[in-house]
């Protein structure tokens, strides 16, 4: 039998307060949400007063990292020079802030972060991810 790494709840929760401290530091209001190597969500935390609105965005940015195994910034880049079939993938979010969370070279998770622009949610994920 196979094993493979995991993603643990004490693993989110570390990831997610790092990115938190980051946009703590930048005074950014947005929404963490870490989901595990299905794609299904197992940790979210929202500022009181960050958009509701970043609350599935930031969901589906950690789904997708871990659908396609790339950080949305990814597909951002290939819809910015035309390679537009991106659009039409069914899960993909082409904007920064989604990105795989890796142990061992075997993606066990994706982080999501919603709430400010592109770069910043990205600036926010690579902290997060820091943290794993």
């Amino acid at each position: 039998m196979t094993t493979k790494p995991v993603l643990t709840l004490d693993d989110a929760r570390r990831v997610a307060a790092a990115a938190e401290t980051e946009a703590l530091a930048n005074g950014w209001k947005v929404t963490i949400a870490v989901a595990d190597d299905g794609g299904h969500l197992l940790y979210l935390q929202r500022s009181h007063d960050t958009k509701f609105g970043s609350v599935e965005t930031a969901m589906m940015k950690a789904h997708a990292a871990v659908a396609f195994q790339y950080a949305t910034k990814d597909s951002e880049t290939a819809v910015q020079t035309g390679r537009l079939i991106h659009l039409a993938l069914p899960g993909v979010i082409p904007a920064e802030g989604g990105v795989p969370l890796l142990r061992d070279g075997v993606v066990i998770g994706g982080l999501g972060i919603s709430g400010v622009r592109a770069v910043q949610d990205g600036q926010i994920a690579a902290a997060g991810i820091a943290a794993l």
